[in-house]
């Protein structure tokens, strides 16, 4: 459990973001995906992240501080968004240049609506962080929304897409904002990677 987190600045620039003294995690994913609100139960805070109910609401870089130790990054949804083909292509560079020039970035979080047969778009965006050897954990989201049995078997399929071209897995994660599950075990998981 984290105990403070509170918002400190919001770029469209790598570059004006925070010093880059502290160990950062990133959380990535399609428009609407649910990252707000997953944002908003993993800190324990209801309006930390904003949550809207239309797609494409972060259109910005935004950095929570953790506990006085580490920063929380909520990054803009990729894919649909109403808004010019001018502002997501900015959107995508924007995104591009932070996650491959970002130093103390140790992990990015893609988070994947576990309802959903894996989408292309997922994929594609996996492949790049890969080729840009840019580490990755997945989080399926959502998983409140059908019966676990269904969110393991949307997890099952997706593996078997990544086999085809992955050698090695990242970790997965199973999550539900309304719920809680999953917490615990993101929890654990970032707190092994600030003590290692």
């Amino acid at each position: 459990m984290f105990d403070q987190a509170q918002f400190v600045i919001s770029n469209t620039d790598y570059q004006k973001c925070p010093k880059a003294d502290r160990y950062e995690f990133a959380f990535i994913g399609r428009s609407n995906v649910g990252k707000s609100s997953l944002i908003n139960m993993m800190t324990g805070k209801k309006g930390l992240a904003k949550t809207s109910g239309k797609p494409g609401k972060t259109q910005l870089i935004n950095h929570f501080l953790i506990d006085e130790s580490w920063y929380l990054v909520d990054l803009p949804g990729y894919g649909y968004a109403k808004t010019s083909k001018k502002n997501r292509s900015a959107w995508e560079l924007m995104i591009q240049d932070y996650l491959i020039n970002r130093a103390n970035l140790q992990i990015v979080f893609v988070l994947i609506d576990s309802r959903l047969d894996p989408q292309r778009i997922d994929l594609e965006f996996i492949q790049w962080l890969g080729e840009n050897e840019i580490p990755f954990a997945l989080v399926f989201t959502k998983a409140d929304k059908q019966s676990i049995n269904k969110g393991q078997q949307s997890i099952a399929k997706f593996k078997k897409v990544l086999k085809k071209t992955w050698e090695e897995l990242p970790m997965i994660f199973l999550t539900s904002s309304e719920t809680g599950l999953g917490k615990a075990q993101l929890t654990e998981y970032i707190q092994h990677i600030l003590e290692s």
